[in-house]
């Protein structure tokens, strides 16, 4: 594809990307294909010579775009806001033209700078002092295993160095909430730990973590001969958005000398509202903290934003020297190699840089105020609904809602849950998640669109309504 070629096919794709958000709410919120349609609609074999690229335009039309559930679509209150505001679309889509690795500073200096900087605006915006820095992850998966990773570092006395964790003559313990969100397991099987070494404690009436069962469970396993190493809290949990109280669990993990990580990828984006802060109360306790930029604040997947109070302990283990790498400036600059496991990145910065400065502070925080509203308006509709109830706090955007006719409990009641909530999401009129809470199936009502407004909220309402009445 020649230059021309190619701008005159771009072209063509930002139309039918400007078209698509603008016409998305035209679309079946969930993709109505059965497992394996697209795998017998392709061939089996890659094309021996070049196709023309309006083929392949056309394909997109024919064969992608049902299998797609339209997480843009202003009727889409499922799992949580994943949104692609166009200004961070913009800046995806030059990162990728302009086809830059950030190795080392050196070798894109714009590229680390932009980060850099971008990650510190954020910083400021979410209320972090000084004392904390940042760089630009992937996913929160990712951020929780670097944060996982270096808790080990630090408690073995940088044991990687010698015999890693088969040198250690005692099992290092993770301890996190029962409704910490499963990467965080993840994060502690793939950083060695072991599954044996998971505590999951439980929660109190909030459905936060309790820390008088958090200290309880350290000291027995001291008792036990263990070494107890980190504690992953969560801000703002997958399931229902419940705050861990982190001035406790702060205190407990200064008093034990753990690492302490803080989940708040979803909710990280709340804070730069003051008026949410308060679920970070005693966060400049932390040794680590990840907020996902690419959810509720609008940058286009991926884009995970890792705070670290005291970088040595990440760089310590991240870091990689090779000699090809190796620059006269290095003692000068912040070699981003050094903040995380891949030795390459993309230009991420573009796509925050693009948001931050088309949509501005208070551009951003009006949008989560208009979501944080129309959350408590559909709660006080559920609430004043006789048989619907609201089974969790609504802290954020979120709610945990379900419909209790009389008559039904137990397994009985699942199945219904279950049952209407299946027709809701065929009908392709609204999209919701089902999950658990509290051994129960309940439905997840996920509210954060960018195009999401009232009217749209109103008609989920009637939706509901109308799906338990049929």
């Amino acid at each position: 594809m020649s230059p021309e070629e190619f701008r005159r096919h771009g072209h063509q794709l930002i139309d039918r990307i400007a078209d698509y958000h603008a016409n998305v709410a035209q679309q079946p919120v969930m993709a109505r294909v059965q497992p394996g349609d697209l795998l017998k609609a392709l061939p089996d074999q890659a094309p021996q010579t070049g196709e023309a690229f309006a083929d392949v335009l056309g394909d997109v039309d024919r064969l992608i775009m049902p299998g797609l559930s339209h997480w843009q679509h202003p009727n889409f209150y499922g799992y949580f806001p994943s949104n692609a505001s166009l200004p961070s679309i913009l800046g995806d889509f030059l990162s990728t033209g302009l086809g830059v690795l950030g190795l080392s500073w050196q070798s894109s200096p714009a590229l680390s700078e932009l980060e850099e900087k971008t990650v510190d605006w954020v910083r400021k915006m979410v209320g972090l002092s000084d004392n904390w820095s940042g760089v630009i992850q992937d996913t929160a998966s990712t951020s929780t295993l670097v944060a996982l990773i270096c808790a080990r570092e630090r408690t073995t006395e940088y044991g990687l160095a010698s015999g890693g964790l088969q040198a250690q003559g005692k099992p290092l313990v993770i301890y996190v909430s029962e409704y910490a969100h499963s990467s965080v397991d993840k994060a502690a099987l793939l950083a060695g730990f072991g599954k044996d070494n998971i505590r999951h404690i439980t929660c109190d009436d909030s459905l936060a973590m309790d820390p008088i069962a958090l200290q309880a469970a350290i000291e027995q396993d001291l008792a036990a001969g263990l070494v107890p190493c980190a504690i992953a809290a969560t801000v703002g949990t997958t399931t229902t958005t419940a705050v861990d109280p982190l001035t406790p669990v702060g205190a407990i993990a200064r008093r034990f000398n753990l690492w302490l990580h803080v989940d708040s990828a979803m909710a990280g984006s709340a804070m730069i509202l003051p008026e949410c802060r308060w679920m970070w109360a005693g966060i400049e306790q932390a040794d680590s903290i990840v907020v996902n930029a690419h959810k509720w604040l609008g940058v286009a997947f991926d884009c995970s934003l890792y705070f670290v109070k005291d970088s040595q302990h990440l760089i310590r283990v991240m870091s990689t020297n090779p000699s090809y790498l190796q620059t006269s400036v290095d003692s000068e600059v912040k070699n981003l190699r050094d903040w995380g496991i891949p030795l390459g990145r993309r230009f991420r910065a573009l796509k925050l840089w693009f948001l931050l400065r088309s949509e501005g502070v208070e551009g951003l925080q009006q949008r989560l105020r208009r979501d944080l509203a129309n959350a408590q308006w559909l709660k006080e509709q559920i609430e004043q609904a006789g048989d619907w109830k609201v089974l969790a706090p609504v802290n954020l955007q979120t709610l945990c809602i379900r419909h209790e006719p009389a008559g039904l409990a137990g397994e009985e009641l699942d199945a219904y849950t279950q049952a209407w909530v299946n027709r809701l999401n065929q009908s392709g009129v609204v999209y919701v998640t089902p999950a658990t809470l509290q051994g129960r199936w309940m439905v997840r009502v996920s509210i954060g669109a960018l195009t999401t407004e009232r009217e749209h909220v109103a008609a989920l309402w009637a939706h509901l309504q109308q799906v338990v009445a049929a």
